[in-house]
């Protein structure tokens, strides 16, 4: 069962789309738990006041009637507010009239950081806003709206899905010096069963889908599971997770792998954490150069966050729950919402497997 999600939109742009097929037939969502996990990630201190304008609420367009899942592809958008302010700038037909508002002048100064330069290189683009608007962290909204439908399906099987900051720069510091801070964000998902993933082939292992997951969420630039980089400085004898047995069946003192072994769940809780670079756009811009004139310049300024640690956490929370809801789909198939949680119930009455609490 492929479990998907296809996106389209641009930062500034009328709408943010997505299209979610391989959801099964009769999944309850709550309107008002994907609108609340878009407002968690527009929260946080140090955030532009973008997003203040946007207050972003999903609008389903396909593939749910009453609140419920047809088993067809769902569609939905997030409309961009702000796009009032770049209707001329970002208009998808050829503008009429003279150049108002914002995004009337080409960028030819790429930021340091950002994807301006790569993209005008790549797609032969003479105005870095044609790659920046793409490229902007504000696709996230679609990524967390589709992460909060893959935690109402994990729900299903008792999978429990959290983000949380664990470090963070000095925000008030970095706000006062007109600079940017980043972060690390961890992600811990209770309840997976073993078996999600394989080691059958590269691309189904699950801490490698994950980790790619996670990674390509903008400004991450490293993705660890479980213990990861502190394992490299440790022995073997104390790296690993020894498996132990009683009355309630297997289970493990320590958890070091982080729930996942040899590319598969192992049962145990799955961690996940992800380190974020400081974000590329500055109020004190850095030297660059004006690709138009050939000349040293400082990179164009544009609103941007001081920190969205805290965002971040909320995103890769989705990123994880959208990439686990993908296994198990494929785990357990199923055209209607019975179907999944009966396949999910028969595999884990077969493996003889409960999940442990603290």
């Amino acid at each position: 069962m492929t479990f998907e999600l296809a996106t389209a939109g641009e930062s500034h742009g009328p709408a943010l789309l997505g299209i979610l097929s391989g959801l099964p037939a009769g999944l309850v969502l709550d309107r008002d738990a994907i609108n609340n996990d878009l407002r968690r990630r527009q929260q946080g201190y140090g955030r532009s006041p973008r997003q203040q304008l946007e207050h972003d609420e999903v609008r389903m367009l396909a593939g749910l009637r009453h609140g419920r899942t047809l088993g067809t592809p769902l569609g939905f958008l997030i409309e961009n507010r702000d796009h009032l302010n770049w209707e001329w700038g970002m208009s998808p037909w050829p503008p009429e009239g003279e150049p108002h508002g914002k995004g009337t002048k080409p960028v030819t100064v790429p930021r340091p950081g950002h994807a301006d330069l790569a993209g005008t290189l790549k797609y032969g683009l003479a105005d870095a806003r044609d790659a920046l608007e793409r490229a902007s962290a504000r696709q996230t909204a679609v990524t967390v709206a589709a992460g909060a439908i893959a935690k109402a399906l994990l729900a299903r099987i008792k999978v429990e899905v959290v983000g949380d900051v664990v470090e963070s720069g000095d925000v008030d510091e970095a706000k006062a010096d007109r600079d940017t801070v980043g972060g690390i964000v961890e992600v811990r998902a209770l309840g997976v069963p073993p078996g999600l993933g394989s080691y059958a082939t590269k691309d189904q292992r699950l801490d490698g889908r994950l980790a790619a997951s996670v990674l390509g969420i903008q400004a991450v630039k490293g993705v660890e599971i479980g213990d990861g980089f502190a394992l490299a400085r440790l022995r073997g004898s104390a790296a690993h997770d020894e498996i132990f047995q009683d009355e309630r069946g297997l289970y493990r003192e320590t958890n070091r792998a982080g729930g996942i072994e040899g590319g598969v769940s192992n049962g145990e809780e799955i961690v996940v954490r992800a380190a974020m670079k400081p974000l590329p756009t500055l109020m004190r811009p850095l030297r660059s150069v004006d690709l138009d004139t050939g000349g040293p310049a400082e990179a164009f300024v544009e609103r941007s966050d001081v920190a969205a640690v805290e965002a971040l956490a909320v995103v890769a929370e989705a990123s994880v729950a959208f990439e686990l809801a993908r296994a198990a789909r494929e785990k357990f198939g199923g055209d209607a919402l019975g179907d999944f949680v009966g396949a999910y119930d028969a595999y884990v009455e077969r493996i003889d497997w409960q999940l442990r609490t603290p």
